[in-house]
């Protein structure tokens, strides 16, 4: 017999102290499935709250079979950023080496608000919040005008 001990989402855990020490306020946490259609749903309900302006996700970024968080969120993204995929992979590649081609990234624009979607484990966690966190008042600003 196996006693189960709840799933831990040291990942959330680490964007909710990454965000709350560079004073950003929570709104709210949810874990979902590695389902496309429930991604997208939960996705499209936040893009129209008006009490967000960032909507961040991790995992279900690789590329296995189950793998569709990027899948489900890309076709919601209007505008792109670019250079934070090529600048993610980059650190990734300095850190980790070419398994870095494995990793996928995401940061765009849609309705007004910055979607950042990041892979799973912490460390990604960790390097992508590094990357994009000193920016998204900038991003942020330019959004709104």
């Amino acid at each position: 017999m196996v006693r189960g001990e709840g799933y831990r989402d040291e990942s959330g855990d680490i964007i909710v102290s990454m965000l709350t020490s560079h004073g950003y306020s929570l709104v709210g946490r949810k874990l979902l499935k590695d389902d496309p259609i429930e991604i997208r749903k939960t996705i499209e309900e936040l893009l129209g709250r008006e009490d967000i302006d960032v909507i961040i996700t991790t995992g279900g970024t690789g590329i296995s079979r189950t793998d569709s968080t990027i899948e489900a969120i890309r076709p919601l993204v209007e505008k792109e950023i670019e250079g934070f995929g090529e600048i993610f992979r980059f650190v990734s590649f300095q850190r980790i080496g070419s398994a870095a081609m494995l990793t996928r990234a995401l940061a765009g624009v849609s309705r007004g608000k910055l979607l950042i979607v990041l892979p799973g484990s912490p460390d990604a966690v960790k390097t992508g919040l590094e990357i994009i966190l000193p920016e998204i008042p900038h991003i942020l600003y330019l959004i709104k005008h």
